[in-house]
């Protein structure tokens, strides 16, 4: 009788563990609800079996959330969203490549095309720095007003994945490939699986306020259940053990 107590007991505690995982994940989506190209994740539990008896649930993995944010417009002349599938690369370590679907880009000293972190874009110009003027076009080139004459500045690519839902998170709205998402595609803008660049826009946060609150509604009565199901066991224990010693 007390094994049983016990193993109610410890799915309880896994239980409790596990949606509080959960908690950390809905917690996230709804802090970033206004980052700009954020991408919303999703718990994958899978049960734990041992010889056929159930031992609880465990967070096995996340996933991405992938689908379009709303596309907003924006006086930004540096602002550009993707309409469609693929992210931009952004170098964030030597020789490391990060994916984003944020395009809030600004310029620095080097003319350099970079995020609110400072990591370079990955593409194929450099903006002038006596440009006065940059526009960026839907299939990805970039043209800059230098005194009179629009040039020719560059070609800013996109990046897909087989599996874009397999990428993992590396903070700072920064994705990472993986094993899961296969590896990285680049290709031009408007070309076939590749989706357009929108200037003067930038791509909102994909998470769903209702959805996450329901979410988290329903992690607040199970995450209730289970403290419950835990302290009447543990009373139950201790009552045990009291009759024994008795």
């Amino acid at each position: 009788m007390s094994g049983s107590l016990f193993h109610v007991l410890n799915i309880s505690r896994i239980d409790m563990l596990t949606k509080m995982d959960d908690l950390d994940i809905v917690s996230n989506n709804v802090a970033n609800i206004n980052t700009s190209g954020y991408k919303s994740n999703r718990g994958n539990f899978q049960e734990m079996l041992e010889k056929l008896n159930y031992e609880g649930v465990t967070l096995s993995s996340s996933q991405l959330i992938t689908k379009q944010g709303a596309i907003h417009e924006t006086n930004n002349q540096l602002d550009v969203a993707i309409q469609g599938n693929g992210f931009f690369g952004l170098t964030i370590a030597a020789g490391k490549t990060g994916y984003t679907r944020d395009g809030q880009f600004l310029l620095d000293a080097s003319g350099r095309l970079v995020n609110s972190n400072g990591y370079p874009l990955v593409w194929t110009g450099t903006i002038p720095l006596e440009a006065t003027e940059v526009q960026i076009q839907e299939d990805g080139l970039v043209r800059a007003l230098v005194g009179d004459d629009w040039i020719d500045a560059g070609i800013i690519q996109l990046t897909r994945f087989a599996n874009p839902s397999g990428l993992t998170n590396n903070g700072n709205n920064i994705l990472l490939e993986s094993d899961s998402s296969g590896a990285p595609q680049a290709g031009a803008p408007g070309s076939t699986n590749f989706g357009t660049l929108m200037a003067h826009s930038i791509e909102g946060s994909n998470v769903n306020y209702a959805d996450e609150v329901t979410h988290l509604m329903t992690l607040q009565r199970a995450f209730q259940m289970s403290t419950r199901t835990f302290q009447t066991t543990d009373t139950m224990i201790s009552q045990a053990i009291h009759m024994r010693k008795a």
